[in-house]
């Protein structure tokens, strides 16, 4: 799993400052993670790793340490 790789995905997408604790990060505990930005991430994961990811996987990302348990899934696969 490229962890770093997420977390850079992470940071572009919500748009958060490099030096937020991502790690901990969970869907709806900072303003720039809501419901649309959310769906901003999930096509920037996408691409990031060329992946496509089911509804189900989509709506159960609630945070970063999800994040990388659903995309490390794909990437094994």
């Amino acid at each position: 799993m490229q962890t770093e790789k997420l977390k850079q995905v992470f940071i572009e997408a919500l748009g958060i400052d490099k030096n937020t604790n991502i790690e901990n990060l969970e869907y709806n505990t900072i303003d720039e993670w809501d419901s649309v930005a959310h769906m901003n991430l999930i096509g920037e994961i996408e691409d990031a790793f060329e992946i496509m990811l089911d509804t189900d996987d989509i709506i159960d990302m609630s945070s970063f340490t999800k994040a990388k348990e659903i995309v490390s899934k794909y990437l094994k696969g």
